[in-house]
This record gives structure tokens, sequence and C-alpha cells, in this order.
């Protein structure tokens, strides 16, 4: 007999972890993820209050990508310098919310289409002049926000707005107004009062590009104020824009501790999750 009864077989040699093919499956996963936030959409995060109401700081939201195409910022962490031109360009409608970089900016920046290229864009005493026709507003009851460490409602952008409410909770009291697009799209913004912000214009706005503003109107770095005032410096070539914001995911009122998980879920705001950011009405 060529083998002894009860030996063992040995077992086979365990070979090395093949580094090239979990580099190579690494790479594929990251530039799937890195094309996908890209080109299709990727999740943004509110860091101001310049978007006030519809948008508050800590709200989490996914930004679509493709609805106007691509442009130079359309990759997710812009390393490229300004190139003009779009692929597959699609112009926004008024009332749309936008992400936008600006020229002497790596920061994408979140504001809603007021004017479209051939626009005469003015603003008088807050009031917004489109082609020569003001655009109108609504009074609306005030909105009484719910004051958190993301909205403490600062008295250096809304003095005199913080009450007690009959819950005997904190709660942010602001004048609030509905402003409706000749398209007929309607969104609430947030007017405290006088500031700098509130006379801009006459101006036509140039082909190619558009003007933006924020519904915070007194507190928004936006197309009215310079790119020394960290604002967009006037009408934006339509190239800045990255992309279209779509809905809320979730919000966090600003308590969340990593090293808490509890704070993960204490934390989230109620009510938020799901809300479209597409402005009502339209023709």
């Amino acid at each position: 007999m060529n083998h002894i009864a009860g030996s063992a077989v040995a077992p086979p040699a365990r070979s090395g972890i093949d580094w090239w093919a979990e580099f190579k499956s690494l790479a594929v996963l990251l530039l799937c993820v890195l094309g996908f936030h890209s080109f299709i959409a990727k999740p943004f995060y509110i860091p101001s209050e310049s978007m006030m109401p519809v948008l508050l700081k800590g709200d989490r939201l996914v930004v679509s990508k493709y609805p106007y195409g691509w442009s130079y910022v359309s990759l997710s962490f812009h390393p490229l310098p300004f190139m003009p031109g779009r692929v597959m360009s699609q112009l926004p409608e008024r009332g749309d919310v936008v992400i936008v970089t600006p020229r002497n900016s790596r920061e994408d920046y979140i504001k809603r289409v007021i004017g479209l290229p051939g626009d005469t864009i003015e603003i008088r005493g807050g009031t917004v002049i489109l082609n020569g026709v003001p655009v109108p507003q609504r009074t609306l009851p005030p909105l009484m926000l719910p004051v958190d460490a993301n909205a403490p409602c600062p008295a250096g952008q809304f003095p005199g707005a913080l009450v007690a409410g009959q819950d005997g909770k904190r709660y942010c009291r602001l004048p609030v107004s509905e402003e409706t697009l000749p398209n007929g799209r309607h969104y609430q913004v947030i007017d405290v009062g006088p500031s700098a912000l509130d006379w801009y214009g006459p101006e036509k706005i140039p082909a190619g590009h558009l003007f933006l503003m924020g519904d915070n109107r007194d507190n928004s770095a936006d197309s009215r104020a310079t790119l020394a005032e960290r604002g967009l410096g006037g009408p934006v070539p339509f190239e800045s824009i990255g992309g279209r914001a779509e809905f809320i995911t979730f919000s966090v009122d600003g308590t969340t501790s990593l090293w808490n998980p509890l704070s993960w879920w204490t934390s989230l705001r109620g009510g938020r999750a799901g809300a479209s950011l597409h402005a009502e009405g339209g023709n």
C-alpha cells in the first residue's frame, strides 16, 4: 500500500492577500461614487441662514446634477478653473433652488433663480422689479420657528424676534411674505426691514447669466453682494450652476455628538424629512 492508515492529508498552502486586486476594487468603487456625485446627484449640507425659511441651517438635502446639463463645476470637488460652456445645456426656471460656485471660490452656495438672461432686474426698497414690473408679495402671518442650536434667532439678524411661546419654549417670530414670480411659481421670503441689500440696479442680465437671491433677503450673500463681501458679484455665468436642490433628507438641530449615539436621534428635527424644494405653482 502506498498510504499509511490514519495519516492526515496536508492542507493546501494559504496564499497571501492580492493587494493589487484589492486596490483595483477600491479604485473602481471610488470612481463609481465620484461619478454618481458628479453626474447624477450629491448630498448637500446647509451651513447658514441665507435660504430661510425654506431651508434651515442643519438641513441635509439632495442636489441633482443633470437637470441643467454639466459644466466645469459638476465635478464634486471643483478641481478645474473656470471653463465656458455646458454639455446638454438646459436653462433653469425662475424659482428653482440651485447650487452655485462663485468664480473666485471653490465653495458651493445655495440660492434661488430670480432673473434669466435678457431680463432687466432692479430692487427698490426690497421689492424685486423684473422688466419694469414689481414682483408681487403677499404678507403672511408671522412664522414661529422653534429656537435650537442651529436656529438660535440671533439678534443681529432678527432684532426683537426672540419670543416665548404659550408652551414655555423659545421661538423666533419672523415676518414672512409670499413672493410670486412671473411664471406663477411662489415661495416664502423673510424681510425684517431696511438693509443695504434692498437696493440694486437696474441692470440687464447678460446672455448666459442668471441673477440669484437668497430667501432670507437681509442676510444673503447673493447676486446683490460684491465678491469682496463674499457675495456672487452680480449675475453669475450659467456654467457656475452645479445642480438643482430637490428635497430634504433630514435635518439636525445642532446638538449631535459624535461620541453619543443617542444624540444622533434626539437631534433630528421632526417634520422636515422628504420636504420638496421645488417652488409651488408655475405655468
